[in-house]
C-alpha cells in the first residue's frame, strides 16, 4: 500500500500563491503517476493535474498557466504551485498516486483545504 500525506493548505487572498507538497511512503516503487485533484462544494471531485515518472504532465484547462506540478522522486514527494488564485479555486485538494500498468490501484491522501477569499 502506498500512504500520501499533504501538507497544510490554508487561507490566502485571490491573486495570492499557495505551493502544496505531498509526501508518498510504503509501497513506492510501484508508482508510476501521481497528482492532485480538488473537490469543490457541490461540485465533483476534478482533476487539477498530474504527472508520470517520467515527468509528462497533464493539467485542467481551469488551471493551465496558473498551476505547476513537478515531482522529486528521490524524495517521492509531488508539489502543486498555484498563483493567481481564483475565489473558485476554493476547494478540499487531494494528492492522488497510481500503481501498476496491468492491476492498477489508485490512492488518495486524506486532504487539505484552500481557501481563496476574494
Amino acid at each position: 500500500h502506498v500512504q500520501l500525506v499533504e501538507s497544510v493548505g490554508g487561507l490566502v487572498q485571490a491573486g495570492g500563491s499557495l505551493n502544496l507538497s505531498c509526501a508518498a511512503s510504503g509501497s513506492i516503487a510501484g508508482i508510476n503517476t501521481m497528482g492532485w485533484y480538488h473537490h469543490a462544494p457541490g461540485k465533483q471531485r476534478e482533476l487539477v493535474a498530474t504527472i508520470t515518472s517520467g515527468s509528462n504532465t497533464n493539467y485542467a484547462e481551469s488551471v493551465k498557466g496558473r498551476v505547476t506540478i513537478s515531482r522529486d522522486n528521490a524524495k517521492n514527494t509531488v508539489y502543486l504551485q498555484m498563483n493567481n488564485l481564483k475565489p473558485e479555486d476554493t476547494a478540499v485538494y487531494y494528492c492522488y498516486a497510481r500503481t501498476g500498468i496491468y492491476t492498477v490501484r489508485i490512492y488518495w491522501g486524506k486532504g487539505t483545504q484552500v481557501t481563496v477569499s476574494s
